[in-house]
């Protein structure tokens, strides 16, 4: 069980390389992020949106992580509740989907706490630590230390992106029932954020699209040179999926529009 319990801090960990900063994860209202993983059997969506209304008179925004196994219907959706401001991130609540057996875990900072500096750079240490409660297993603590490691270059199906921060979380989760502990890395790329994400059980993920990408042929899905009747096919027999590679228009479902975009370039 305590496994589950792992969840949260997998996301909270995830969450914890958000900066403003130095524009490694753009915080605008609108982004959007697609990171699949390298079987193609899952991937992650993540969005910053709008919140209904401000916290304690600060504006504040919502970071909502959406985990999808494709080809069913298991959705997870995790929202953080954030601020930026010139010092860095605040977090204010992280409201956690655990699955049927576990629950919802909501955890509430108050005061809010920064979960990062006001600088990202090699060697920059930081730590976060959190409580909630968790169906049938109790009080949770989760407290993480992050540390930049290395600046890599990362090459995705999205892009060959360079002078990624590569980040490391060292995470413990205390209950009950017993500790446990991982790690998992992040890489994020200058001016446009999170590229790559490896979890504590060597599973990675991998940038697939963003709608801070400007593809230089976005019509070309197979990545042939030229856009024909091997784009629409590739397209077509994705129909009704939520596939990125085929989703052209970008509207979260392969369908009619895609099909007619690919129709209407063909050639170029």
């Amino acid at each position: 069980m305590i496994r589950n319990a792992l969840l949260l801090i997998t996301l909270l960990c995830a969450f914890v390389t958000v900066t403003d900063a130095q524009n490694y994860y753009p915080a605008d209202v609108g982004n959007t992020w697609v990171l699949e993983s390298e079987d193609g059997a899952e991937h992650v969506t993540y969005a910053i949106e709008a919140a209904d209304e401000p916290v304690d008179g600060e504006e504040v925004r919502i970071l909502k992580l959406t985990t999808e196994v494709l080809g069913t219907s298991t959705i997870n959706t995790n929202t953080f509740l954030v601020q930026v401001g010139e010092k860095g991130m605040k977090l204010h609540r992280i409201v956690a989907e655990l699955g049927d057996v576990f629950g919802v875990a909501r955890v509430d900072f108050s005061p809010p706490v920064i979960l990062f500096p006001e600088t990202l750079q090699l060697g920059e240490v930081w730590e976060t630590r959190g409580e909630t409660e968790v169906d049938l297993i109790g009080a949770v603590t989760v407290s993480s230390v992050n540390e930049v490691v290395a600046v890599e270059n990362v090459t995705t199906s999205a892009g060959a992106f360079e002078n990624c921060l590569k980040i490391r979380m060292r995470t413990k989760t205390a209950a009950a029932i017993g500790t446990s502990r991982s790690t998992t890395y992040q890489w994020l790329a200058p001016d446009l954020g999170p590229v790559k994400f490896e979890t504590s059980q060597d599973i990675v993920f991998e940038l697939v699209r963003s709608n801070l990408l400007a593809p230089d042929m976005p019509y070309d899905v197979n990545a042939d040179g030229v856009v024909n009747v091997l784009d629409l096919v590739f397209v077509a027999s994705r129909f009704g999926e939520t596939d990125p590679k085929a989703d052209v228009n970008g509207d979260g479902t392969v369908n009619i529009l895609d099909l007619t975009l690919i129709v209407q370039n063909f050639g170029n």
